[in-house]
């Protein structure tokens, strides 16, 4: 029996902001009896609990989970400095908030990384929980630390400190480790800990980095990564699941007791994206496309909001309007909640495949949010370059029509940074943004239109066609930053129109180098948690000034800094840090379309054309999966 840390938390808890967040009990949650269980699994989104509990991907590996007999599953998030600082004071170790068990009493403790900023949270979790940091100096006692998510995809940089790696889908990758624990555990844990993490790499989809050495030239490239012992495979391949119809979760998904940053029920309409975007780590690493089938996605939102209450529905994937029968499953999902409280949304939506009837059946109920846009780059031509094939045509055209039909916000999102860009790419969003209020005008007969214009720093990442390419350096990226708010106050006419949000270069630089990162960078992470850098991904948190001094000591030793990881640019031949994870992309197929990048080449989306040979279909044993159905929403009735 473990026992709940609850009574010395509670003592805390009035001293703290936001104490609700750490209670636990939100609706559909799962508390299991703790010897009734063999497996115990801790699942962490590192990062608060307003935006760690909505994770759709935690969401759905708790349930997968604590479905199974015998198996039990927990959440935590990571916790306040405020609450840290009391938490070392009294001796409260990190807890679930299912039923406030210590972490370090679990067999498994997962972390889902969509963004590398939350490295250091996992590391404050660790520390509190009495968990060795470095992998090398836990025994059998210790939960088995294993990293997934996007970010896992490149897990060098926390090599160090994570006892395991796993890439792609999760739902089926649990369940495997688990019954490979579950067995080592009936047999007595043979061979201890080092037994365990080998029979999690013989499955050839588990990375164990500690059976990997990294050798490195005298400039500080990577030589080569080599097994380093017998059975250890090559090269560790991606999970991907084929069927979503046979994984329809959540079925109950969580309702927050606290506010958190989606205050809605999300069903996943398909996975993976063929646009081929050539920035977009999450279409390529997601790949091939697979899509819920019309009834299955009719089936979930029905369960879900019967389960939760929500009273609004986003239609979750990386281009929802992309599902070939997104019209059918927009009209029957809006006749069937006709009259109701319940609305729908599109969190994501390409120019090109959004039209006016598919807007109109989501804002039936009534609400009507603004719309939001992704063009990404404000030239024809650096849209070329990074295969976002969307002209201002299009974006002008999807915009007059959507304020004639009674809109009046949109938003659009680009990116700073990107392979080849001058200021003059990014100088003209502030033509554009003016021509989307113009024509806005014209249409609405009015001058009460709003556009917002949203932009983000570039960074490169792994298994993506860019991942080759310089990074745009931090003084660079807010020099052309301020030429476009310069360009947009100057304007008498629209300026007053378009609001400008954006973030400056510094925390693109850190994310950067983590994402690129080998397994010195590791050494940087550890010093900057030491220095007491947490919430990396809040603002009000981050410190640049700690990264790049952490860093400067860190690596004082090697031959690379942090510009070797970030502003340099990497030629054919060299061994990236990942080479050994295989995201099933073809390495020459990567590198042809990062030169066509640069010879301004688009690229069509493989669903609808012959294939481009990337090599994710014969290397993984997938395909892409594709409506329609030709099934309606019907029978359902409508509420």
């Amino acid at each position: 029996m473990v026992n709940s840390v609850w009574p010395r938390l509670e003592a805390l808890l009035p001293s703290v902001r936001k104490p609700i967040q750490y209670v636990g009990g939100e609706l559909n949650s799962t508390v299991k009896e703790w010897d009734a269980c063999d497996v115990r699994w801790a699942l962490m989104y590192p990062d608060a609990y307003e935006v760690g509990l909505p994770n759709q991907g935690t969401m759905i590996l708790y349930e997968v989970l604590n479905e199974r007999e015998g198996v039990l599953a927990e959440r935590t998030y990571s916790v306040w400095p405020d609450l840290e600082a009391l938490m070392r004071e009294h001796g409260v170790p990190q807890f679930t908030v299912d039923a406030h068990r210590p972490l370090g009493a679990f067999d498994l403790f997962g972390v889902s990384f969509s963004t590398e900023l939350g490295y250091t949270n996992m590391l404050t979790a660790l520390d509190l929980a009495g968990i060795p940091m470095a992998a090398v100096d836990r025994d059998e006692s210790h939960p088995v630390v294993i990293a997934g998510g996007h970010a896992a995809f490149n897990p060098e940089p926390i090599a160090d400190f994570v006892d395991a790696a796993v890439l792609g889908d999760g739902e089926q990758a649990v369940l495997t480790i688990t019954d490979i624990v579950r067995a080592w555990k009936a047999e007595g844990r043979p061979g201890g800990r080092d037994e365990l993490l080998m029979r999690l790499a013989r499955t050839g989809g588990v990375y164990v980095p500690r059976f990997y050495d990294v050798e490195y030239l005298p400039d500080g490239r990577i030589k080569r990564v080599v097994p380093n012992r017998p059975g250890v495979p090559w090269r560790v391949s991606k999970h991907t699941v084929m069927d979503l119809d046979e994984w329809p979760y959540p079925k109950r998904p969580l309702v927050p007791l606290a506010e958190t940053v989606h205050e809605r029920m999300s069903v996943e309409i398909f996975r993976g994206c063929t646009r081929g975007c050539r920035f977009c780590q999450a279409g390529m690493i997601t790949r091939p496309v697979r899509e819920r089938s019309i009834t299955g996605v009719g089936e979930m939102v029905e369960q879900g909001l019967s389960a939760t209450g929500y009273e609004e529905v986003g239609l979750l994937s990386l281009s929802s309007a992309d599902h070939s029968e997104i019209a059918e499953i927009a009209k029957g999902l809006a006749d069937r909640y006709e009259g109701t409280q319940t609305s729908l949304s599109l969190p994501s939506t390409r120019v090109d495949a959004f039209n006016i009837d598919l807007a109109n059946e989501l804002s039936r109920n009534g609400r009507r949010s603004g719309l939001t846009f992704a063009p990404e780059g404000g030239s024809e031509r650096i849209r070329r370059v990074i295969n976002k094939m969307v002209s201002e045509q299009d974006l002008i055209r999807t915009v007059t029509a959507a304020y004639s039909a009674g809109w009046r916000q949109v938003k659009l999102y680009f990116m700073c940074g990107l392979p080849t860009e001058t200021d003059e790419d990014v100088l003209q969003i502030a033509q554009m943004a003016r021509n989307v209020i113009k024509a806005g005008r014209e249409a609405a007969g009015t001058r009460d239109i709003r556009c917002t214009v949203s932009i983000g720093g570039f960074v490169p990442k792994p298994h993506t066609p860019f991942q080759w390419a310089g990074q745009l350096g931090a003084e660079e990226t807010d020099a052309r930053l301020a030429k476009l708010r310069d360009a947009i106050r100057a304007d008498r006419d629209y300026g007053r129109a378009i609001g400008f949000r954006y973030h400056d270069g510094k925390p693109g630089i850190v994310e950067g180098l983590l994402s690129r990162g080998d397994r010195r960078v590791g050494k940087v992470i550890r010093a900057v948690y030491d220095d007491g850098g947490r919430f990396d991904g809040w603002s009000e948190f981050f410190s640049y000034e700690r990264w790049m001094l952490a860093a400067q000591r860190a690596l004082k030793d090697e031959p690379v800094d942090v510009a070797w990881y970030t502003t340099r640019e990497r030629d054919q031949v060299e061994v990236l840090p990942w080479d050994h994870l295989d995201s099933g992309l073809d390495r020459e197929w990567l590198w042809e379309d990062w030169q066509d990048a640069l010879r301004e080449v688009e690229v069509d989306d493989c669903r609808w054309t012959p294939c481009f040979d990337c090599g994710v279909c014969p290397q993984m044993q997938t395909e892409i999966q594709v409506g329609p159905t030709g099934k309606k929403l019907l029978p359902l009735t409508v509420v």
